[in-house]
Parts: C-alpha cells; structure tokens; sequence
C-alpha cells in the first residue's frame, strides 16, 4: 500500500486541536476551585508550573518534529526512532491509555456541564450523559479525521463566543478589594500539588497535534508553529480566568459552584455552550489521537497481541478497530465518574510521557549523531535535560507512591521488550558491565540494517612524520564532529611477524599515544608494521575495526615538497587513493604548511569561516557534511559556513534558488554564493582567508584532479588550508520518505507485511 500525505495544515491540524483540548474542561469547570481553593497567587504558580512543562516539552518535541519526518503515531514515534524500541513500547502503551482514558475524562466533564441544563426533576445520570456523548464522539471518529477536523471549527466558534462572554461582563467587575482578599490560599486549602494535579490536565492538550503528525502534510513545519501558538494564547487565556475570577467571585463561591464564571458572564447560556463544546472537542481530539499511538505501535509488532490494531481503513489507514478499544476504555472511566480522582491519574500519565519525550530528546542531542540537525534553532539540550527533571520532580511530588508505581510500570514494559529482543544484561563488576554494554551493542547495531542516514565517521588517520602528525590527527578529530571514532594509523617499515618489528610498533604507538594526550585528541593509537606501504594500508582499510565498527574515511596528508613530491610520487599516490575509494572508504587529503596551520589556529574563533566548493555530486554532499560536523567542535563552533557554487552566467540564477533550497532541506546553515565561472585566480582570491576550504577531489586512473578538471598542484598554491574530499558512494543528508506501517482496507483482517528491506 503506497504511503498517503497528509493533508491537514498548521491551524487545523495542530493550533485548533491543541488549543480547543487546552481551552476545555478545566478551563470552564475546575478554574474556579483551583482559585478558590488556593488563592490567586498559588493559582497563578500552578499555572506558571504547568506552563513551564508545556514549553520545555514543546522545544523538545520541536526539535525531534524538525530534524525527522514524522510519520503517524506522534510521541511514541518520535520515542521509539530516538531511544529505540524498549523506551517506545513502554510509551506506547501510557500514552494510549492516557489519552483514551482522556476521552472518558472529558465525557464526563460534559456531563457534569449538560445535566445542569436539564429542566428540574429531570432524573438523568450524569454517566449516562457522559456515556451518549462518548458513543456520538466514537461513531464521528470511526469516520475519519476529515469530518471530526470539520467539527472542530464549530466548537471553535463557540469557544470564542463563550470567552467573550466571560472576559466582557466579568473584567468590568473585577475589585481590587475582591482580588486582595483571593489572593493567599485559604486555611482549608487541600494543599499545592493536590490542586496542581487537577489542573494539570489543562495543559495536556498541546501535544495532540504530535497525535495527529501522520495527517499533517509538513509536520516538521506544523508542529512546531502550531503547538507554541496553542501553548501561548492558552497560557493568557488562563492567566486572565485566574484574574478575572479571583478579582470578582469570593473563594467559597469559587469552590462550591462548578459554574462559578456564569455569574459574572455577559450571556450565561454561552458559557454553557462553551463547556459542553470544549469538553465534546478535547474528547473527539483524544478520541482521535489515542487510536493512532496504537495503530503505529501496532505497526510495528513491538507486542504481537496488539498486532491486529495496525489495521486500517481507507485511503487514510483510519484505525477503526484502534477507535473502538478506545472506546471501551473511555466507556470504564466514565463508568469510575470521580471527575478530579481521573484528573490525578490522567496527570500523571501524561508526566510520565512528557518526561520520556524530554529525555529521548536529550539522548539524542548528547549523542552528537550527524544525523541530529534540528531546523527548530531555540533548542538546547539543556532544556530538554531541564524537562526530564521538572515531570520527575512534580510526579513524585504529587504522590509518591503513584509516581514510583507509575515508574515502575514503564520499567517493566522496558524491561519485558528488552529481554524479547535482546539477551539479558546482568552486572559482574564495574568494567565487566561496560565490556558487556560494548559487546552487546555491536550485536544489537549488527542485527540492524544500516543506510546513508545511520552513517558516523570512523576515521583512519595515517601519519608519517612528526612535524605534521598533530596537524592531520587534529584535523580527523575535527570532522569526527565528537560522533565517530578515530584512529591515528602510524606504518613502521618491516615485517610484521618479527619480533623487533613488534617491539618498535610498541615504542611508535606509545610515542604517540603521548602526542595524542598531550594534545587533547580524541583519537586512538594504532602502529602496525609492513614491508609494504602500499599493501599494508589496504589491508590495515579492510581489517581495522570490530563487528559492524568499520572503517568508512581515510584522512592523508598531502604530499610533501622536494623529491617526496615527484610526478612519480604522485602516480603512487594517486593509485593509493583511488585503491582505497575502491575499499569504500572516503577519502580526506589535507593540504598546508606550518606557517598556514598557524595562522589559521591564531585566527579569532568568531572570525573563522569554512568554504565548500559545491559541484552537485557526492563528493560536494560529503565537504558539505564534514563541515558541518567541524562546526559541532568548540574550536569551530563560532565559524560560518560559505557554499560556493560555480555556474555558467546562464544558469546562476536557477542553481542559486535549487541550492538555497536544497540547503533548506539539509538543515545546514550557510551563507550561498554562486561564482560565475570563476578562473583559478578568482578561486584562489575567494577562499585565501577561509579557515578551511573543502574542495571535491577526482581521482582519474591513477591522476588526482581538482573538480575543474585541473593539475592540483596550480590549486593548492593558491589555497591556505585545503580538504580534498572524494566520496566512494552515496552521502545522504536528507531522509527519504519511508513507507507507511502496514495498514490494511477494513475488509481485510489481516495487515500487510512489509518486506524485510522496510519496502512497501
């Protein structure tokens, strides 16, 4: 089955779902006692907790929305592609649970709103109200998300019209008396986290538009936007609530009536008709997002028994037998009908995935993966790491016991997908541990297919020479981007079986495991002995390495000056190189001299720029991305970027607006400019005062060749500081559109099975 788009935009696929979940029940039904019960000022710190939450959780969330495609299942995919299956599945299944148990929540929050409208003496339960509403909002959902998105903008309207309703009669009458006497919590208060535990579900609705990622036609731009407008607007809708109520009702008021704010109203009736659309839309949107965490979790078999819900039906995967479990659990929390006894637990579900979406985001961004190049440019992992921390802290601090409970309970999922998929760890001592973590790993990335996109730099750096080891062991560790591996290879001349020949590799790699510690390298020793240069790199190229942990870069010198520099030194090593292109292995040649080096390193780290030499193949794709991985180093941190495009006058503004596009699209930040069919002195006079210019490398036969088909040595001259990058095969720095997970027509009870290779 092919993969279908989205089609839902910004505002209604993630502002209108988000703010009218946010703008909901509390919002009109628990504000009230919240002010009541604790004062304005602890009101207002509840709501600043909560928020804080909401945003830290939204950075996060936008920051794995932008530097991923985002397919259905909205945080349990974001999850499982970050910290993997064991983190996902335990997810999953909370965040499924949370959200169906909202819908109840949300039901009979309605109810509690409908059954004061009944004419007196009517004798109709609150549950069963609760229960027809749930049944209506099941039947809107198990058609599709186009007619329950349609729904929505109703509610919208009515949502708006119930606002001014308040805010017009009600800050006219606001006295500052009023609000001086609201503003301490009283004595009979039932305590800070009590209240913030109601609350809290106020701001849960913020990432239901991450629910509905798989209906969004750019979710990447969608999320982000639509969620911060959510969290924003609703953030001073509810300051103004806390204000306007604490400054016009007294506190007893406030806590006896559930409908407190129709007192104060302009048109009572439209309050009414906010509850019940606000609490009918936050249901439809939970009803909406909770069958698509199953659907997707279903997808991909991470529990065999749930596998019958990766389902769906019609073009759009609708995931009707997902709806209708759904359903049943919505259907057994309205049949509890403690309204704030739901809140707490509903909290608490919502702590526990919000503080997994925080922390999968800071694993990833610690772990510098190349592939981690979010769009979104207010991130830091520091918030992230900050977000992990608050949902811990107030989990436990709204109740301990249901905190660790709740802790527990992910752990044992984790645990439980873990050992299906994995052998055991267990702990003998402390380095016994890591050897194990080090051993199981390479076995778990072995069993895993790689791509372009899994690519890390596990670089071999061969030096000879002290005088400019440090400069091509300095430059490795530089375009390792603190993500891969590298190795300063050193050949010592002589046979490698001999036992002097052993002992001179001992002394050679100690030399130079002290350089590299005296330099604050990132790199591993390695000295092997050859007879042979030539043979003894290609085989060193094919056997470095453990398990799947493989070469894939070898970073050289470029030649020297004097005789090491003859046209038949060239020949040979031009044959080097291209033998080792042929053992897939990218190639790096490095081109300075001392005085160059120096000069580059004294440049302030502000004023360093790194030009790349575009020429739309491979090659470029790779000086592109080891670029961008010198800039994740403190010591180019600070510097620019600077494509340089040659181009015919004819074509130059075509290719300026497809690669500004393309740069777009790479999440790289550079400054473009296209040269109009520069001459080796225009080459040379743009790129004299870069940090570092990178230029594609051609290896013909046996001859080296700039990217114009040039003698390198005319180019090098020109140039300070020169990267010759020649790629061995494809560099990706975009994903490609993966396939949807197997969906099935409703009229079949079996899903698809995708092929092993992940191909529809």
């Amino acid at each position: 089955m092919k993969a279908s788009r989205g089609t839902l935009g910004t505002f209604g696929g993630v502002f209108t779902p988000s703010v009218l979940t946010i703008l909901g029940l509390i919002l009109f039904l628990r504000v009230g006692f919240v002010v009541g019960s604790g004062g304005v000022g602890q009101a207002a710190l509840i709501l600043g907790l909560a928020t804080a939450i909401s945003v830290l959780t939204s950075i996060s969330l936008s920051a794995i929305a932008t530097n991923r495609r985002v397919r259905g299942g909205g945080d349990y995919y974001l999850i499982s592609r970050s910290l993997g299956v064991s983190f996902g599945g335990g997810l999953g299944l909370v965040l499924f649970v949370a959200q169906a148990v909202s819908v109840g929540f949300y039901c009979v929050g309605f109810a509690e709103g409908a059954a004061g409208l009944l004419p007196p003496g009517t004798n109709v339960p609150e549950q069963a109200i609760a229960a027809g509403a749930a049944l209506a909002l099941l039947a809107l959902a198990y058609l599709g998300a186009d007619l329950a998105t349609r729904f929505q903008y109703l509610v919208m309207a009515l949502l708006i019209a119930a606002l001014v309703s308040l805010f017009g009669g009600g800050i006219g009458l606001v006295s500052s008396e009023t609000l001086a006497s609201n503003l301490a919590r009283p004595e009979t208060s039932p305590g800070f986290w009590a209240l913030f535990a109601i609350f809290f579900p106020a701001v849960t609705g913020f990432t239901q538009g991450v629910s509905m990622s798989g209906d969004l036609k750019d979710p990447a731009q969608s999320l982000p936007a639509g969620t911060f407008a959510a969290v924003g607007l609703s953030t001073l809708v509810y300051a103004a609530a806390i204000v306007v109520l604490g400054g016009t009702l007294a506190a007893p008021i406030l806590v006896e009536d559930p409908t407190a704010m129709k007192r104060i109203a302009l048109a009572p009736g439209l309050i009414d008709a906010g509850v019940m659309a606000a609490t009918l839309s936050s249901a439809l949107a939970s009803f909406l997002g909770a069958p698509r965490i199953l659907q997707a979790l279903a997808a991909d078999r991470v529990f065999t028994s749930l596998s019958g819900f990766a389902a769906g039906h019609g073009p759009s995967g609708n995931p009707r037998r997902a709806v209708l479990l759904t359903g049943v659990i919505a259907g057994a929390t309205i049949a509890a009908g403690n309204l704030n006894a739901i809140a707490a637990i509903v909290s608490m579900f919502f702590l526990i995935s919000y503080g997994l979406l925080n922390y999968a985001t800071f694993v990833e961004a610690t772990a510098a993966s190349p592939s981690f190049r979010p769009r979104f440019r207010f991130f830091h992992a520091r918030a992230s790491l900050a977000g992990t921390i608050l949902c811990g802290v107030v989990m436990v601090a709204i109740d301990p016991v249901s905190g660790i409970i709740a802790a527990a309970v992910i752990t044992a999922i984790y645990q439980y997908v873990r050992r299906t998929a994995v052998p055991a760890r267990w702990r003998d001592s402390r380095r016994a541990y890591r050897f194990r973590r080090v051993r199981e790993g390479l076995r778990e990335i072995s069993s895993e297919p790689s791509g372009p996109m899994d690519w890390q730099p596990q670089i071999l750096a061969f030096t000879h020479g002290l005088e400019r080891r440090e400069r091509v062991l300095r430059f490795a560790s530089w375009i390792s981007g603190n993500a891969g591996i590298v190795t300063g290879a050193m050949l010592i001349d002589g046979t490698g079986l001999s036992s002097e020949a052993h002992h001179r590799c001992e002394e050679a790699e100690a030399e130079l495991r002290a350089e590299i510690e005296e330099q604050d390298l990132d790199v591993y020793p390695l000295a092997i002995a050859t007879d042979d240069l030539r043979a003894g790199m290609a085989t060193l190229v094919q056997a470095w390495g453990i398990g799947p942990l493989r070469s894939n870069t070898v970073v050289v010198n470029w030649l020297g000056e004097g005789a090491e520099a003859s046209s038949t030194a060239e020949l040979w090593y031009g044959r080097l190189l291209a033998g080792a292109v042929r053992l897939d292995q990218h190639v790096v040649v490095l081109d300075t001299d001392e005085a160059a080096w120096l000069h580059m390193m004294e440049r302030p780290r502000d004023d360093r720029r790194i030009d790349i030499w575009w020429f739309e193949d491979e090659s470029s794709r790779l000086c592109l991305l080891l670029a961008h991985l010198m800039t994740r180093t403190e010591e180019w941190a600070e510097a620019t970027l600077r494509v340089l495009a040659p181009s015919s006058e004819k074509d130059a503004g075509r290719l300026r607006t497809q690669l500004g596009r393309r740069l777009e699209e790479f999440r790289i930040d550079a400054d473009l400019e296209v040269v109009v069919e520069p001459t080796l002195e225009e080459i040379g006079a743009l790129s004299h005062d870069a940090g570092v210019a990178y230029l594609p490398l051609r290896i013909e036969g046996m001859r080296l060749e700039d990217p114009f088909g040039r003698d390198l040595s005319e180019t090098l001259a020109r140039l300070p500081v020169v990267a010759l990058v020649a790629a061995c095969g494809d560099v990706r720095l975009t994903e490609k559109e993966e396939p949807k997970p197997a969906l099935v027509d409703e009229s079949s009870d079996e899903a698809e099975t995708p092929s092993p290779d992940g191909s529809p």
